[in-house]
């Protein structure tokens, strides 16, 4: 059989997907510098554009690249001490010797230790998830501050303000001691959500590029369940993202935003819901409770209606009960709010809502959603009407605007 030629183009991007963050984790345990990895890696995938399509694919992509960010790594240093520059043609000529073959390769443990230094405490948890998001997948810093709603040069200025200071504190590249561990995973997969879902609010932004950096995080939750296999919480982060992925297509039809309760269950994907409810049970095999598997328990539930035609809302109000004994948190309230609406406990949802804080919920969309529901449930009609207003007011996506004042039918 004839095998026609890799192509450059393809090559590069599956390189790009599957070594960037190891590369860079791998030169960081050398040097300790973040910016300085990573810049090394992206002028290697730079370099590799070029000689790749003029040179063809070589025969091993990850050795070239390692020994090209290794060389860009050894210049820029070079640079920085104002010693002799490194002589152009170590820059171009990427041979690859048996020993370099040989030499230390970055591993899957590069790309676990560098998640764990992304979510150091040391570090502000609001930049544990954009950090990550350059670090090990390489997503400039426009695309990440498109996400979180912020400049592109201050995404720039807080990204770069954060590896400096894993630079001049000495935060080193190490797996956390095991007494470490099960707290130092939860903050990676908290910012693995949090990636997600800055990506995946209830209101998306048209275009953009949030489908690519939740593919991005999806692929990052997969990737802690190979890291970590015995951590159930991984393997139910994962089920929670692949539920929700599963439901995606059927959210908007033919313009209109669809609630989760009127979507067409033959628009969402059974290969992904299986995949779903596989790594829950997995992770309920295990038999360590946590948040994460609670909230894919109640997508779960959800999803099941393709199956069963019903949502079992008495299941869904039992496990949100159980996520707020260990993990309370807005939106987990909000949705037990909307849970206790559906079995006909609308007081009791109101006086769910009623504990949130004002500061919190002034500009939270979703509440005034859900106020709305419980309102209207409750038979208060200028008090719903009035949480409907402030919800449109908060919605930036036409199409659910649309939704809320009616525009749907």
């Amino acid at each position: 059989m004839t095998h026609l030629p890799v192509q450059p183009d393809e090559a590069l991007a599956d390189a790009h997907r599957e070594l960037f963050g190891r590369l860079v984790g791998w030169l960081f345990r050398r040097n300790g510098d973040l910016q300085a990895a990573e810049d090394a890696v992206a002028t290697a995938f730079a370099q590799a554009i070029t000689a790749w399509r003029e040179g063809g694919v070589p025969r091993s992509p990850e050795a070239w690249l390692r020994v090209a960010a290794r060389n860009a790594a050894i210049s820029a240093a070079r640079r920085r001490t104002r010693d002799v520059l490194v002589a152009p043609e170590e820059m171009i000529v990427m041979a690859v010797t048996d020993d370099e073959l040989t030499e230390s390769a970055p591993t899957q443990d590069d790309v676990l230790t560098l998640l764990f230094v992304c979510a150091h405490p040391a570090i502000d948890e609001r930049m544990h998830a954009p950090l990550m998001l350059q670090a090990v997948l390489g997503v400039d810093a426009a695309r990440i501050a498109a996400v979180f709603l912020v400049p592109p040069s201050t995404m720039g200025q807080r990204l770069s303000r954060v590896k400096t200071k894993i630079r001049d504190a000495g935060i080193r590249y190490r797996v956390p001691s095991p007494e470490d561990l099960p707290t130092r995973v939860g903050a990676v997969l908290r910012a693995i959500y949090a990636a997600y879902g800055a990506s995946d609010a209830l209101i998306d932004e048209l275009g953009g590029d949030r489908p690519a950096l939740r593919t991005e995080a999806l692929r990052l939750a997969e990737m802690m369940t190979t890291l970590v296999p015995d951590d159930p919480e991984a393997r139910g982060l994962f089920a929670l993202l692949l539920h929700t992925e599963s439901r995606r297509a059927a959210r908007f039809v033919n313009g209109w935003f669809v609630p989760l309760g009127a979507q067409d269950t033959r628009l969402w994907s059974a290969v992904l819901r299986a995949r779903g409810d596989d790594e829950l049970r997995r992770a309920a095999a295990q038999g360590r409770l946590g948040r994460f598997q609670l909230e894919a328990a109640i997508s779960a539930v959800h999803s099941a209606r393709a199956e069963t035609g019903t949502t079992d809302w008495r299941a869904v109000v039992a496990l949100y009960r159980g996520l707020l004994q260990i993990a309370p948190s807005t939106g987990a309230r909000i949705g037990s709010a909307a849970a206790l609406v559906e079995v006909g406990e609308a007081d009791a949802a109101a006086r769910a809502l009623a504990v949130l804080p004002s500061s919190v919920v002034a500009d939270h969309q979703p509440y005034w959603v859900c106020l709305a529901r419980v309102e209207a449930a409750r038979g208060r009609v200028a008090e719903a009407a009035d949480a409907t207003r402030r919800a449109v007011g908060l919605t930036t996506d036409p199409r659910v605007r649309a939704h809320l004042l009616g525009g749907a039918g």
